[in-house]
């Protein structure tokens, strides 16, 4: 397969661009105005373009982060998230009724809708995983190892395999700026090694595919 150097060599095949937010688009903590001029062009020449993120959370959460970091608005007609697809599924049920969240309470915003489902580790049908803890979490016990210690969600899950995991970001880590940080996928990675069963919502995984093609049906 021949090395893909620059957008411009595929530009007249195609009518439709799907393009990856972080590490593309911005790093977490700034746009890459290079992308944005690519991005610029595209829609200059009429392309049709959908923005699909691992992010776990609802797409309006992510447009409003980018309008944050001063993306122009024009652009982001059609922002396609894994949080949104998992929250379709968890929205009605397909994996059970009551849920333990693993992750950052930042994350809240994916159960909105079913927050009175949440429950405790022990009594829920499905554990939906967005990430890692937080210091400050009160899911996490504070006298066992610190959150970003892998071996500490060994240990967490290792009595629950028996659930289904639902991961809302399938990446193993992101670059906020230049700090590496893990991702919702290194904790469902952990779970599958320990034997458990994990349902993947975002690339490259098929369900979001699905979501970005019915988008684009819509145009």
């Amino acid at each position: 397969m021949k090395k893909l150097n620059h957008l411009s060599e595929v530009f007249d095949a195609y009518d439709t661009f799907v393009i990856d937010l972080w590490g593309v688009i911005h790093n977490g903590i700034k746009l890459n105005e290079k992308a944005i001029e690519a991005v610029d062009q595209l829609k200059k020449n009429s392309k049709k373009i959908v923005f699909l993120s691992n992010a776990p959370r609802p797409s309006s959460k992510v447009v409003d982060f980018l309008l944050k970091i001063k993306m122009n608005e024009k652009y982001l007609s059609n922002v396609i998230t894994s949080g949104e697809a998992a929250m379709h599924a968890i929205n009605q049920n397909k994996y059970g009724k009551t849920f333990f969240h693993l992750g950052p309470p930042r994350d809240a915003s994916i159960y909105e809708k079913i927050k009175e489902n949440k429950t405790t580790i022990d009594s829920c049908d499905f554990i939906l995983c967005t990430g890692l803890f937080d210091e400050d979490d009160d899911d996490l016990n504070k006298n066992q190892l610190h959150e970003n210690d892998l071996d500490y969600y060994k240990k967490f899950l290792i009595k629950h395999i028996s659930k289904t995991l639902v991961c809302t970001n399938p990446d193993l880590t992101v670059h906020r700026g230049n700090k590496e940080e893990y991702c919702a996928g290194y904790v469902a990675k952990i779970f599958e090694e320990l034997g458990g069963k994990v349902i993947y919502y975002g690339k490259p995984h098929e369900e979001i595919y699905k979501m970005c093609f019915n988008k684009m049906k819509k145009f």
